[in-house]
């Protein structure tokens, strides 16, 4: 069987998002005639854990760890959080949040740390992925990104070793919609583009979660063209097994999953529940993840805190519990480019998903594909959704082609396709 070297800085028990697809893709591509390495980080300072995600990477997968030298603990220090105490990713960028400390956080973070903030995991990753492969024969390497170091370690270990290196963009790399908030200096920014060209150059392929951030590289780079790919993100189908049925119940609840940032705020989406309420349905809202300061302000002042529960991390079959359980899915698609993992896990759900977007088209053609909610513009009233959501009949068949198990088809198809030269 051949074997590929997955580098990826999440992995179990980091309760990171990120850490599903590499986590589902290596758990099915056995199946398809490859066998998956891992090359990932000693630790996650940064995010929640979820150890029930432990049990989920086979045995036959063996784990290489580096040091990772993260600034986190420096970070906890200059805005005088504890040293255990967690941190929250919609409130680190949070633009509500004006004192000098986390305006001094954030200039750092944005033009000392390149190509992220884990640049300090790359030597370490270096350092044990040359031990790893003068021990294991590895045709292949997968690297996962964000955060792109690790497709600096992916192509400095390729061209060590001749060793063809594919890295997977969930998000993109030096203009990542988040960034724009956010001055960065020339130097900063010419370093940032230096670094993403070159790995793209010298990469066998790129693979890219959407269309649109796929068609978005190959017009800024031409000479992608030829070697880039799409594999989505998807969801797990096991995941989803043993899940009990939705209660009926009186009150309809609206669920949102993972973070969400000020600038994703749908504001309308607050005034129309509060005036669907007026009207007599019991609407209630369900975070499970983070939620900025910006959100939670805009919800008071539309008058539902006391219809809104903050539920913060749970552990991933907790979320999928969550998901099987509400009425309807929140997703907010901010960056044009992307599409949201959670919008693949709603699909499976099964529940009717109001979308908010603007120039969002993949997002927009992926619901109405399946049939399975609708899409509004953020300065929009919705009312339209909660008139026609329970008729919503998503096409549970066709959903299915995004389980994590096709992906990884998909996956060990361009791997057993490529061929490097010598």
């Amino acid at each position: 069987m051949k074997k590929v070297l997955f580098v990826t800085f999440f992995w179990p028990p980091s309760g990171k998002a990120t850490v599903h697809w590499p986590l589902g893709i290596a758990r099915h591509l056995p199946s398809f005639g490859w066998q998956p390495l891992v090359l990932t980080a000693d630790k996650d300072s940064f995010s929640q854990t979820d150890y029930s995600l432990t049990r989920e990477v086979p045995p036959s997968i063996r784990v290489e760890r580096a040091k990772a030298l993260e600034p986190f603990g420096l970070y906890r220090a200059l805005l005088g959080k504890k040293r255990a105490e967690p941190l929250i990713a919609s409130e680190s960028i949070s633009l509500e949040n004006h004192s000098i400390r986390h305006r001094l956080s954030i200039w750092i973070r944005m033009n000392l740390f390149i190509p992220d903030a884990r640049v300090g995991w790359y030597w370490d990753a270096v350092r044990v992925g040359r031990r790893l492969l003068r021990s294991q024969r590895t045709d292949a390497i997968v690297s996962v990104g964000p955060p792109h170091t690790g497709h600096l370690v992916a192509k400095t270990l390729g061209r060590d070793f001749r060793i063809p290196y594919f890295p997977v963009f969930i998000d993109p790399w030096e203009d990542i919609v988040y960034y724009k908030s956010f001055k960065r200096n020339w130097l900063a920014l010419a370093l940032d583009h230096r670094m993403e060209e070159s790995v793209l150059q010298n990469a066998a392929a790129a693979i890219f979660v959407t269309e649109s951030m796929k068609e978005h590289y190959v017009k800024k780079y031409s000479w992608l063209a030829l070697k880039s790919q799409v594999l989505y993100w998807g969801f797990d189908e096991e995941a989803f097994r043993n899940q009990r049925p939705q209660r009926k119940k009186k009150e309809e609840i609206l669920l949102h999953t993972g973070n969400i940032f000020d600038y994703q705020n749908p504001a309308e989406l607050w005034r129309t529940i509060n005036r669907q309420v007026k009207r007599g349905r019991d609407l209630r809202l369900v975070f499970v993840g983070s939620v900025s300061p910006g959100i939670k302000r805009s919800i008071e002042e539309a008058g539902l805190e006391p219809r809104t529960t903050f539920k913060g991390f749970l552990p991933y079959k907790e979320v999928i519990r969550e998901l099987t359980q509400a009425s309807y899915l929140l997703v907010c698609a901010t960056e044009p480019r992307h599409v949201p993992g959670k919008l693949f896990e709603y699909l499976r759900a099964g529940r009717p998903i109001l979308a908010f977007g603007d120039d969002n088209a993949e997002v927009e053609r992926i619901l109405n594909e399946e049939a399975a909610g609708m899409m509004f513009p953020y300065n929009t009233d919705p009312h339209e959704f909660f008139r026609r959501a329970r008729a919503t009949k998503p096409k549970r068949r066709h959903v299915s082609s995004y389980a994590r198990e096709n992906i990884a088809r998909q996956l060990a198809s361009i791997l057993d396709n490529f061929q490097f030269p010598l």
